[in-house]
């Protein structure tokens, strides 16, 4: 699932610039987090789910994955947090890269089959912190919709 965003990320990574990929680890994560959290649970399974895309992802190991997941799960009970990781995510990426997180949130949230209310809202609400339009939003959910259908 995160194959091309994986690739899309490595092209503008800098080789030695740990702190920023450090940085990119703890967003995405967070915004994985509180995605997976939207409709008042957060079960095991999603928990693995995160876990395993960030070690596919950024290629770390298992014991980082479970720290930046372990200090998400933390964050997650701060009401500001939604705010905190869209807002440095407007500060560190570019616009297609937004748009790329939202699509593989889609992935995330249709991969069970439904679309929960809290979880269209929580999408609207995420493509609007890091003022993305609907359109855009519209298409990134179509792209994972397509996705989803061809695995």
């Amino acid at each position: 699932m995160f194959d091309s965003l994986l690739n899309f990320f490595n092209q503008s990574k800098l080789d030695d610039d740990t702190s920023k990929e450090e940085d990119h680890l703890t967003l995405i994560s967070g915004v994985l987090v509180e995605a997976a959290a939207v409709d008042g649970k957060i079960d095991e399974s999603e928990i693995s789910k995160i876990k395993k895309s960030l070690i596919h992802f950024f290629n770390i190991s298992e014991e980082k994955s479970i720290s930046i997941v372990n200090k998400s799960l933390e964050k997650m009970y701060n009401l500001n947090s939604l705010h905190y990781y869209t807002s440095k995510i407007n500060k560190m990426f570019e616009y297609d890269k937004k748009i790329k997180l939202l699509e593989i949130l889609w992935e995330i949230i249709l991969s069970d089959g439904k679309v929960h209310d809290f979880e269209s809202s929580l999408l609207r609400r995420i493509s609007g912190l890091l003022y993305v339009s609907d359109v855009e939003c519209g298409n990134a959910k179509k792209r994972a919709s397509v996705k989803i259908k061809e695995k």
